[in-house]
């Protein structure tokens, strides 16, 4: 009897589309959706893929390949999650085969994980007590054989006849200040003995429970209100000022769900928070939250992606706490997904493929799961407040901080007014040296902020201004002190500090601008006697990095913090008071449409690390203008005048949220043939959609590593479907794909793109 199965496959592929595959009888039984198995693509080539669905109806090829072997006994994938899959790629215009790279650990890992093994040691046999002073008074001649022995004693608190107990060979060598070697004396003796025993590699965390803490007045107001407005709708906005308390109101949703038997997700967006929240979360609900992201190893993500399959109210991670990439884990019983920081720009996956946006696929996850959705920000971004204020979602206000502590005081100091009458201090005003020169008399913290890393954004010569530019990339190249290297921050080419000008030989080369590490060498030659340190993704490489800095700074080793934006948002700590803002004026003029939110929202993060315990914080803005409006705004705290004119304005010139957005980017390695090919892409796109289409275009950044850029902007009425115009824009680039030579082009197709 002819074998008539068949298995639709998702291949780790660029390649649109399910790939059908014959089953051999063989292993027909253990061949079922969800399961990884190995098929030929192509040529000879073998991939690894993820079966889809079973079915008997044959696809209309003469030879259908086979399927080779199954790789996982039971399925690895679950059917929300597979839904999920489709959903994206199918929104943001990609292939499943690359939502699976994104949402996978290594296959490698996933099908082989091995226990990780650790040595432990205890007692060869269950001796008396008068048995073990014999065993300690035959190895007084051998000290440290008997520091041994007795450190196991003390570590397990062995007595006669009870269990015996194991400690790990690594703690018994630590506390007996002793070597392997030493300790292979005692097992052979017989007195010891050791064992292998699989572990976690995730770290454990102490066992003690706090209770959960009771909500204030205001807090149990937006609480009540939350579940109120969840009777009628899915998601609900939490507007609450910086350290009004959302965390606590997110910690008591989390109860009510896990005593459901519900899992929960609660995604943040930059690894750095999850270092302070973790340790809040655990000590409410103590083994059951786990944390997922990309600093893990592979080995470490598939614990936690098995942990989280077995929904084992006992056993399993039923609370996750993760970034972007853990809305893709096996959730099978979500109750509540909690996205804080929602307005943050980091949800946003630029590249690779898929180009998803994590606040809204969870959004979609919740709706697939029938779960909840709360979306949290002290500064909304204005798509989702303005969703709350039409009534899509429901809408909950936080007006004031916990415990009535005021919002930080905000000082604007002029820089051009400081540097004309001759004032500055290397790039610090009077005004922030004397708030930062109070706060260490009275031994208070201050984080200074400066959205740039490295020493100088660029160097250039003094005499003819030449400036030294990656040799891929169309960007010039920043100046690390520290490595002694130009570094382009596109490609990650380096090279060394040219000692004279290219163009004209000078030896006159000087930095311009200035980074974090530049602010961290002048901090410490300003205030000599301060503990100084740096937050950046060039301190920050490591694993650890991120805990260390933060750990430290909690605990004062550290006086003044400086970073980038991620220490702008969520982080706490009780003995900041200053936060300097060095130069706002970068932030307001890059060229985006949200330029003028963004701004407002980073400075309003920022400024809200200030101050959150018994005193009122102080900020101080740097700028060279003083009126502008949107600083003036962040001076009076007034989120909703912000949304207002930031409404009024993309309403006016069509932006979102009043219209959708898609971005096509065009790459070809000639110049000349890019601007041909791209223009008539244009042109395809501009005989469907009309005005609606800006561009072609050169970024602000037109090569990187090689290759030159060119975007297409689409603007779509958010009343057109939005699947016909996206498979409009499809069919202009298949289009294109017929052209002579167009092969040689990448095009990349980002849906609402900012």
């Amino acid at each position: 009897m002819t074998n008539n199965r068949f298995a639709d496959i998702i291949l780790p592929l660029a390649v649109k589309g399910r790939f059908t595959y014959r089953i051999p009888e063989n292993i027909k039984e253990e061949v079922k959706p969800g399961v990884m198995v190995t098929v030929q693509f192509g040529g000879r080539k073998l991939y690894s893929g993820i079966v889809c669905s079973v079915h008997d109806k044959s696809p209309d090829i003469k030879n259908v390949k086979p399927v080779i072997n199954v790789l996982s006994g039971t399925p690895l994938i679950n059917e929300s999650q597979l839904k999920l899959w489709l959903w994206i790629s199918e929104y943001y215009l990609c292939s499943e085969g690359e939502v699976m790279k994104a949402a996978m650990p290594n296959e490698i890992s996933l099908n082989n994980f091995k226990p990780r093994l650790e040595t432990f040691i205890k007692l060869s046999g269950k001796f008396s007590e008068d048995e073990l002073n014999e065993f300690l008074d035959k190895l007084k001649k051998a000290p440290r054989q008997q520091e041994i022995l007795s450190a196991y004693i003390r570590l397990t608190g062995y007595a006669t006849g009870t269990e015996i107990l194991t400690v790990s060979k690594s703690l018994l060598l630590s506390e007996s200040h002793s070597s392997a070697g030493i300790l292979d004396v005692l097992v052979d003796k017989g007195i010891l003995t050791s064992i292998s025993q699989p572990v976690s590699r995730i770290p454990e965390t102490d066992s003690y429970k706090e209770p959960i803490k009771q909500l204030s007045e205001a807090q149990s107001v937006a609480f009540e209100s939350i579940k109120s407005q969840f009777r009628e709708k899915d998601i609900v906005l939490l507007h609450g000022v910086t350290s009004s308390g959302k965390t606590e109101i997110y910690i008591h949703l989390i109860e009510e769900q896990l005593k459901k038997g519900k899992q929960v997700l609660y995604m943040l967006p930059e690894i750095a928070l999850t270092t302070q929240i973790i340790l809040r979360l655990k000590r409410h609900f103590g083994e059951v939250t786990g944390v997922y992201h990309s600093r893990f190893s592979d080995p470490e993500k598939v614990e936690i992606w098995k942990r989280v399959a077995e929904n084992d109210p006992l056993n399993s991670y039923r609370l996750i706490l993760g970034v972007r990439s853990s809305l893709f884990l096996p959730f099978s019983n979500l109750g509540l997904i909690i996205v804080d920081e929602e307005h943050d720009g980091s949800y946003k996956q630029h590249d690779p493929a898929p180009r998803y946006h994590a606040r809204d696929s969870a959004i979609m996850l919740a709706t697939m799961h029938n779960a909840k959705t709360i979306l949290g920000s002290a500064s909304p971004s204005v798509e989702s407040y303005n969703n709350a204020v039409n009534g899509k979602y429901g809408l909950t206000e936080l007006k004031e901080r916990f415990g009535l502590i005021k919002l930080p005081s905000i000082v604007l100091a002029n820089t051009r007014e400081a540097y004309r009458k001759k004032l500055m201090v290397s790039h610090f005003t009077p005004e922030l040296l004397q708030a930062m020169d109070d706060a260490l008399g009275k031994e208070e913290q201050i984080i200074l902020f400066q959205n740039r890393r490295g020493f100088s954004p660029y160097i250039e010569c003094s005499e003819c201004g030449w400036i030294p530019v990656c040799i891929q990339c169309a960007v010039n190249l920043t100046y690390h002190k520290g490595i002694g290297k130009l570094v382009c921050h596109y490609c990650g080419y380096t090279t060394s500090m040219p000692s004279k000008c290219g163009n004209c030989h000078s030896t006159g080369m000087v930095t311009r601008g200035f980074g974090t590490e530049k602010i961290e060498d002048e901090i410490k030659i300003v205030f000599p006697a301060a503990r100084v340190a740096r937050m950046d993704q060039d301190t920050t490489r490591n694993k650890n990095s991120f805990n260390k800095l933060i750990r430290a700074f909690e605990e004062q080793r550290i006086d003044i913090l400086i970073g980038t934006q991620m220490i702008s948002k969520g982080l706490d700590f009780e003995n900041l008071t200053v936060v300097g803002i060095l130069n706002a004026d970068n932030l307001l003029n890059y060229p985006d449409f949200r330029a003028h939110e963004r701004s407002f929202q980073l400075m309003e993060q920022v400024s809200g690390r200030a101050g959150r315990r018994q005193k009122q914080g102080k900020v101080v803005i740097q700028t060279s203008d003083p009126a502008n409006k949107i600083i003036r705004l962040v001076l009076r705290h007034d989120y909703v005048s912000m949304f207002r004119m930031q409404s009024e304005e993309r309403m006016t010139f069509n932006y979102p949220p009043f219209c959708r957005m898609v971005k096509i980017s065009i790459k070809h390695k000639d110049r000349t043939q890019l601007n041909y090919y791209s223009d008539i892409l244009g042109r395809y796109l501009k005989e469907i959609f009309g005005k609606r289409v800006l561009g072609p275009e050169s970024p602000v950044i037109s090569q990187v590593q090689l290759w030159y850029i060119k975007t297409i902007l689409i603007k779509i009425e958010r009343e057109k479907p939005p699947a016909k115009a996206k498979q409009l824009i499809i069919e202009a680039i298949d289009r294109l794909g017929k052209e002579k030579g167009a092969s040689a082009l990448k095009i990349a197709v980002d849906v609402d793109p900012y």
